[in-house]
């Protein structure tokens, strides 16, 4: 075999301690990149190549020469041929392909002997095992040093396996390759994956976690903790008619549902359909278990679970759910060292304190025999206790809250205005988070979650973005009278009409649509106490010719906009979203104009203008506690039980009010007139509470379908350990925030000081049941995105409407000519149910 010519001459090293140097003979190779390191010691044939050396067996040794000696050479060789490929590259070229994961072009690498004894399906499932079974998230692999003689050669090589739960796992281990066909070829076994699995074994993490901590309201009692559940639901035919009074009634109690809102969830099912009810704690079941184990027609299903006490009622969106890791994200969740099989924050508090509430994750990284027998332990870490999280909300009155909406879509946001605490924080529809996990018994509900046109797992106190119509009232008073174009006792006749914009561009008051006589002469207090249009419309049309960037800024200045930054919600998740605040720079930033009549319609609080309940509640906050905008929070403190807390709440002022303190008490009686004057647009809604209360109602139009009702205020009761609050309600397509948000807001109001409801809602029959038929429609109308292959034939049948209803709503002269892309009005409830409402008029632009 011809010499690596690279080899000649080359010192056999420190390591024998001699001076010799080979001619002739085998090579050393030693590493050629200062990512290389050589090592002292070298193992296998490496270390008998250099004793051959040092002992002169492949050859005479050449020694220094001496004075009057000479020098021994050997003669040339008689022929010369090209030295073969480095085997150093073939082996760094398969440990690159092992760090990129490309168990294909690492299978090609090996000697063709060994190739044939492993095919490359099995050889990539060996080293995919080997990830997966040790959850190893990254490997890095480095080329030590390389020993090459002539069609043999050692690769000595260090591989980390770097998890994300134990640490790192590192080896130096020896690659043999063999030169044939004109290439070098991986002599290959399980030992180059690691050393220990030589023999057939296998890596195996054992995870050890600590139980997740459990979420409680502000006073401790539990929102979500580990415990066993009961899946709960009956089949209606096996029901014995004298039974069902008290299989209502046990349900009643354990569910926090209306009796005859319970039967009617059975009430048109097949006698042998199993109809879910819902979940209870086990606790709540074995108190009563000899009870409801002797009624009829009544299914128990227990499971062990994260259980989230009171289901919809407790708070979903603010607490969230856990659910498996989404396989998307598997990958990332084993590189933080989550078993492939862990359950995860999905939403709410459970998704923004993952960290906090799953602990410090500990497990134990094994080599598994062939026989099943755990051999080697390889890297182990202990498992950290995890913290519970004490929110801010008050459990009782989150459930009243969520409630008191029942039946409606919309949102009621409860804070402590002079901390930020939010208190209640209630979405509608609502969720139950317990269907998430795959145990219950009845997840079969969850698809009808999944798949509702109203979005249940959107949180509209965060997520919602609604115009606020007249509930904005109080930021355009604020700009009028801090801008010095008005003073407070300034008056203007409010009349059904307003036309200062031309007789083309005619807008018209609320008390035209309702047929009341018109308001009359006001002053500004009385214009937010009668909610005066044209009132308005005037202070609008002024600031703008005077500065029209005046009143967008002012809505700026009370946190309208960006969104609040809410302490608990995953903002990288988008589960807090901003709102528009119009103005000339983001006119120019959509391509569109900025107007004299994009003024008058935001002094409305109409237009492009949007805010979150979220934003508004902290806005209204702001007015009740002297003019100091604060961060809306929902954690109270985060603790490992027996420890100091990690977290603890401290009020987080964010701005202040730029107005007057006469400024401020002008606003302020005007939303005491509103809600204490006979002539206030809320008054008749809260006689008879003896809580001082200062609101605003609002109106927003959402053509072509109904307004959303707004009630946005706050108390004044300075009662001894009880807060004052302030509340917002919105309620999506409804109507008049006098009828429908007003009341929503009053038992709120009841429920926080008395601990009770104390009034029926009018559309009660009594409270939790609403009376029949029902006052409002069953049904709100939403949009629809025509997708490839829609018809208006299979939109109509898919959504349970009529094509004639479709082609009405929306204006259609063909039901052929739908285009991909197009939105189109599905008029739940009738096309009646999004009739017009005739005081709205858009103003074009002048």
């Amino acid at each position: 075999m011809p010499p690596d010519a690279r080899a000649a001459q080359r010192g056999c090293g420190r390591n024998c301690g001699c001076s010799a140097r080979l001619s002739g003979a085998p090579a050393i190779l030693l590493p050629r990149s200062p990512r290389h390191t050589f090592l002292g010691r070298l193992p296998g044939l490496a270390w008998l190549l250099v004793c051959a050396a040092c002992a002169g067996a492949a050859g005479p040794a050449v020694l220094p020469a001496q004075p009057g000696s000479e020098q021994a050479t050997l003669p040339p060789p008689a022929f010369s041929t090209a030295p073969p490929p480095d085997a150093e590259g073939t082996a760094a070229a398969f440990l690159d392909a092992w760090q990129k994961g490309d168990y294909a072009g690492m299978h090609t690498l090996l000697a063709p002997q060994t190739a044939e004894l492993v095919s490359a399906a099995d050889f990539a499932q060996r080293y995919q095992d080997a990830l997966d079974g040790g959850a190893i998230a990254s490997v890095e692999a480095t080329v030590l040093a390389a020993l090459q003689q002539a069609s043999q050669a050692e690769v000595q090589f260090k591989v980390d396996l770097k998890t994300g739960l134990v640490g790192s796992v590192s080896r130096q281990i020896t690659m043999k390759l063999e030169f044939a066909d004109s290439r070098w070829g991986i002599l290959w076994d399980d030992g180059l994956i690691l050393p220990e699995l030589k023999d057939g074994g296998v890596l195996m993490m054992e995870y050890a976690s600590p139980a997740r901590g459990n979420i409680y309201d502000r006073s401790g009692l539990a929102f979500a903790a580990q415990t066993d559940a009961v899946a709960i639901g009956v089949v209606a035919g096996e029901i014995l008619p004298e039974q069902e009074g008290r299989l209502l009634g046990e349900l009643s109690r354990l569910l926090d549902v209306h009796p005859e809102a319970l039967r009617s969830r059975y009430a048109d099912a097949g006698p042998d359909w199993y109809v879910a009810m819902g979940e209870a704690s086990i606790a709540e079941v074995s108190s009563r278990f000899g009870v409801l184990n002797n009624i009829a027609g009544l299914r128990l299903n227990q499971y062990q679970t994260r259980y989230y006490m009171g289901g919809a009622g407790g708070a979903p969106h603010a607490v969230g759910y856990v659910a498996p890791i989404p396989a998307e994200q598997v990958a990332a969740y084993l590189a933080e060292g989550y078993a492939p099989d862990a359950f995860v924050g999905a939403q709410g508090l459970e998704k923004s304190g993952e960290k906090q509430l799953a602990g410090e994750r500990g497990g134990t990284l094994w080599v598994r025999a062939p026989s099943g027998a755990l051999n080697t332990k390889l890297a182990e870490k202990r498992a950290g206790p995890a913290q519970a999280i004490t929110t801010t909300l008050d459990r009782k009155l989150q459930r009243e809250v969520q409630a008191a909406l029942q039946g409606m879509t919309g949102a009621a946001v409860v804070v402590n205005y002079t901390t930020g605490e939010v208190l209640a924080m209630a979405s509608s529809p609502a969720f139950d988070p317990n269907l998430f996990d795959p145990s219950n018994y009845n997840i079969s509900q969850l698809s009808l979650t999944l798949n509702d046109a109203l979005r249940p797992l959107i949180n509209r106190v965060t997520q919602g973005q609604y115009p606020p119509g007249s509930a904005f009232k109080v930021v355009t008073l604020a700009a009028a009278l801090e801008s010095k174009l008005f003073v407070k006792d300034q008056t203007y006749y409010c009349g059904y009409e307003w036309t200062e914009l031309g007789v083309d561009f005619v807008k018209y008051d609320w008390t035209y649509e309702k047929q009341v006589p018109e308001s009359g002469t006001l002053n500004m207090v009385g214009a937010l106490r009668r909610s005066c249009n044209p009132w308005f419309y005037h202070m609008g049309y002024s600031l703008h010719r005077w500065a029209d960037y005046y009143l967008p800024d002012m809505a700026r200045s009370f946190g309208f906009g960006p969104a609040t930054g809410i302490v608990g919600l995953s903002q990288a998740a988008n589960e807090e979203v901003g709102g528009v605040v119009p103005s000339a720079d983001w006119a120019a930033q959509t391509n569109t104009d900025w107007t004299i009549g994009d003024s008058v319609n935001m002094a409305i609080g109409q237009g492009d203008l949007t805010v979150t309940p979220l934003q508004l509640v902290m806005a209204y906050g702001a007015l009740a506690n002297g003019g100091q905008l604060l961060r809306p929070q929902l954690v109270l403190q985060m603790a490992a039980p027996g420890a100091e807390p990690t977290y603890k709440f401290e009020p987080q002022p964010v701005g202040a009010l730029p107005i007057s303190a006469e400024t401020l008490a002008t606003v302020r009686q005007g939303m005491w007139e509103v809600v204490n004057e006979p002539s206030g647009t809320a008054t008749f809604r809260f006689k008879g509470l003896r809580i001082p209360i200062y609101g605003k109602t609002g109106t927003a139009e959402d053509r072509p379908r109904r307004p959303h009702a707004w009630f946005a205020g706050y108390s004044d009761a300075k009662q001894a350990g009880k807060p004052d609050i302030a509340a917002v309600v919105v309620l999506e397509n409804k109507g008049e925030g006098s009828e429908w948000a007003a009341p929503v807001f009053r038992r709120i109001i009841e429920t926080y000081f008395y601990g009770e409801p104390k009034t029926l809602f009018h559309w009660e029959a009594e409270l939790g049941l609403t009376a029949v038929p029902s006052p409002f429609p069953t049904f709100v109308p939403f949009t629809y995105v025509v997708q490839a292959g829609d018809s208006l034939a299979s939109i109509a049948l898919q959504n349970k409407v009529t094509m004639d209803e479709l082609m009405q709503v929306n204006q259609l002269a063909n039901p052929n000519a739908l285009t991909e892309g197009q939105t189109i009005i599905i008029a739940r409830g009738g096309v009646s149910n999004i009739t017009l409402t005739p005081e709205f008029t858009q103003t074009p632009t002048p």
